[in-house]
């Protein structure tokens, strides 16, 4: 199964919904509960839930409950970085940073309404 699948702990999962499909280009897979959400991108396959909801979303043995945030990302590649930035940001989207420019192309840090990254990469 040529498939990634990524799971991420958001706040509110219809506003990741809306995020993800109407900013990203994702698709709505499945929606079965108000605490989670499958969405997809080419083999992506985007995997949402609320704290709390299903297995994903319970409390670890030390009583440590899931949260949205940090540092971990999934890449998705875009062909004009500074044009993306500019919808994005006119759609009312948060950055973490500004446009990074490195060796193998640029990349911008966008938050999702929960704070989950997402990186945009502009290959060199």
């Amino acid at each position: 199964m040529d498939q990634a699948r990524v799971r991420y702990i958001v706040a509110d999962v219809d506003a990741a919904i809306a995020f993800y499909t109407e900013l990203l280009d994702f698709q709505l897979e499945l929606h079965p509960a108000p605490g989670f959400a499958q969405l997809s991108r080419g083999a992506l396959r985007l995997l949402l839930n609320r704290p709390g909801a299903g297995g994903a979303g319970q409390a670890m043995p030390d009583g440590q409950v899931p949260a949205p945030g940090g540092w971990n990302r999934i890449q998705l590649e875009v062909e004009d970085l500074r044009d993306t930035v500019a919808r994005l940001e006119a759609a009312g989207a948060r950055f973490r940073n500004a446009i990074v420019i490195g060796n193998g192309g640029q990349q911008i840090l966008l938050e999702d309404p929960s704070g989950n990254l997402v990186e945009l990469f502009q290959p060199a």
